[in-house]
């Protein structure tokens, strides 16, 4: 049976010619490196860094360093010293331990604020007060045992004593005063306790 002769196999297809691709656009001056495309948008970025600077301010305001106690000056007696220009100044004051922790006077000073200016002067030390009291009975009017540094005050507690400073003024000066504060210095406090009448 000459007619099951096999057909002959089909011709191979000719490759056809590679299609030409489209230049791709490559600017060489912009690189892959810059800020523009690595980090995120200017805008974002100053959200962001407003949100940061809000709540660290919060966070400043609500922490910020306080007193550990208040009290107020009960008395001030004032006696000019003759011929220098100066005034002793005994203050008379209640300290009250606001805090949640002991209080621990490290130490005291007074200040006096006039129309020509501010004085400041650290408290006479305890063993003066009797020489004190002696040479000008009127500063003792009024004065209570002395406000001794290194004075325990337990959470919710209060002492009362008194301290002796000098200021350069005259007694008229002094009586024409601003104000007089006390500033109590506990240990391991930043802000002191400032009493002021």
């Amino acid at each position: 049976m000459p007619e099951d002769i096999p057909s002959p196999p089909a011709p191979p297809a000719q490759p056809t010619a590679p299609a030409t691709l489209a230049p791709i656009p490559f600017n060489i001056g912009e690189e892959f490196g810059t800020a523009k495309k690595n980090l995120p948008p200017t805008k974002i970025v100053l959200i962001a860094l407003g949100a940061v600077i809000v709540i660290v301010g919060l966070y400043s305001l609500l922490n910020r360093a306080k007193p550990q106690g208040g009290g107020e000056i009960d008395n001030v007696a004032a006696i000019e010293v003759p011929g220098q220009n100066l005034v002793l100044v005994a203050l008379t004051v209640t300290l009250r331990n606001t805090g949640r922790k002991a209080l621990w006077i490290h130490d005291m000073k007074g200040t006096l604020k006039t129309a020509s200016g501010e004085f400041s002067d650290d408290a006479a030390s305890v063993a003066d007060f009797d020489r004190y009291f002696e040479a000008f009975p009127d500063l003792k009017r009024g004065a209570l045992p002395a406000l001794m540094p290194e004075t325990k005050l337990p959470p919710g507690a209060e002492a009362r004593g008194t301290i002796i400073v000098s200021f350069p003024v005259t007694k008229v000066g002094f009586d024409q005063r601003q104000s007089v504060s006390a500033i109590i210095q506990p240990y391991d406090q930043p802000v002191p306790v400032v009493l002021t009448q």
